[in-house]
């Protein structure tokens, strides 16, 4: 059974992507941007394992969800524990969200193991570290304003990064 290490989830969520949303917070990440709103994330062998099978009973409990984010953390360190959770999201029609301190065009060219298997299952994927002298509290679920909101599956019909132009992900 796969387990996955988070810091934390949040059953409904309000700030981590439009409407009512489950955020899983992995556990691990590599940035350390200066600023962090969650510096509890980064040690690797921090948090706790959850199982993707109880995580998924979680998810499908909350019927008035509008979708699941993975943020963390850096959810793309467990890309191929995080896959079957968001095939299983996906067949659901459930909308899944990432956000990561890569940029789309590294996980598309393999720099992260699994990475692009991942990103195949997202909606939307928010990219870049976050920028402390950059930092804005007027962007739509951003923190930073070089960060994107990237839809990711006309990116992938494209082979490049297209800004989502959602006006959910995208109010201000």
């Amino acid at each position: 059974m796969k387990r996955l290490r988070i810091s934390g989830i949040v059953n409904d969520s309000i700030v981590d992507g439009p409407g009512l949303r489950f955020t899983i917070f992995t556990q691990g990440c590599p940035h350390h941007c200066p600023g962090c709103h969650n510096p509890q994330t980064h040690p690797l062998k921090g948090g706790k394992k959850i199982s993707i099978k109880k995580l998924y009973k979680k998810i499908k409990e909350n019927g008035l969800l509008c979708g699941v984010t993975f943020s963390g953390g850096e959810p793309f360190l467990q890309a191929k524990t995080l896959l079957p959770l968001a095939k299983k999201l996906r067949e659901d029609g459930i909308e899944i969200a990432a956000y990561t301190g890569f940029l789309f065009e590294e996980l598309l060219n393999g720099k992260v193991p699994e990475g692009k298997e991942l990103l195949s299952q997202l909606d939307v994927l928010i990219d870049g570290k976050f920028v402390q002298k950059l930092k804005s509290l007027d962007l739509a679920f951003k923190g930073s304003s070089n960060q994107r909101t990237i839809d990711v599956q006309k990116s992938l019909e494209k082979g490049k990064a297209v800004l989502s132009k959602d006006p959910r992900w995208n109010k201000n």
